[in-house]
């Protein structure tokens, strides 16, 4: 991945010779070798995403949570191409307008399907944190298959995610947030954070209040599981 074309604040720039003694110019061309660039000319980067937002939509936990962890680059992973080519652009506005501040400079939105494509974007042990929230529910049945979480899904977070990290769900449907929390409890890779971890965490409390689909259903006087 080229991160550099998503994050370009993060991107490391060249250092440069000026004020160094000999010894260190060396260094400093060694470690250049020309540019600030990574493998066949990718971009290197001064941080790495940290934290997935899958089925982001339009971005809500993205904006609210740029602020809160400025330092930290967040990625929102969205299948649908018109929803992902808005939160894009309001991304870029956001930028634009906060130019003196950098903010929203953390955050950005790809287009992908993440359910087949997860490891091809994040290396082993690389993530700190995973939101699924309001994912689609399939409640049929014979669809079951194509719910974000299942046993082959919650290896791949696994994979992804270093130890200590946390995967955070939310839904409206409390079968399937029970589908979620007994996946995840019967794979060997994850445990139960505890209540108090959970009241605790700020990220939990802007799940839930941030993300388009949770002020729906709030609007609509709906449980939130």
């Amino acid at each position: 991945m080229d991160w550099g074309t998503l994050f370009p604040a993060f991107v490391r720039k060249e250092e440069t010779a000026a004020d160094t003694s000999a010894e260190d110019q060396e260094k400093i061309r060694a470690r250049n070798n020309g540019a600030g660039s990574g493998v066949d000319g990718v971009a290197e980067m001064t941080k790495h995403v940290e934290v997935a937002d899958i089925g982001c939509g339009y971005g809500g936990l993205l904006f609210a949570l740029s602020a809160k962890m400025p330092e930290t680059l967040i990625l929102g992973l969205e299948i649908r191409t018109s929803v992902t080519e808005f939160v894009q652009e309001k991304i870029k506005a956001l930028r634009s307008q906060n130019q003196e501040t950098g903010l929203y400079q953390n955050i950005s939105c790809i287009r992908a399907n993440t359910m087949k494509f997860l490891p091809n974007f994040f290396p082993a042990r690389s993530l700190s944190k995973i939101f699924l929230c309001f994912p689609d529910p399939h409640f049929k049945a014979r669809k079951h298959k194509a719910r974000i979480v299942s046993a082959t899904l919650c290896s791949e977070y696994a994979y992804v995610m270093r130890p200590g990290a946390v995967v955070y769900t939310i839904t409206d449907v409390q079968d399937l947030h029970e589908w979620m929390v007994g996946h995840f409890a019967e794979h060997p890779g994850f445990e139960r954070v505890s209540e108090e971890e959970t009241e605790a965490d700020e990220c939990v409390a802007i799940m839930k209040g941030e993300t388009e689909e949770g002020k729906k259903v709030e609007r609509n006087g709906g449980k939130k599981f």
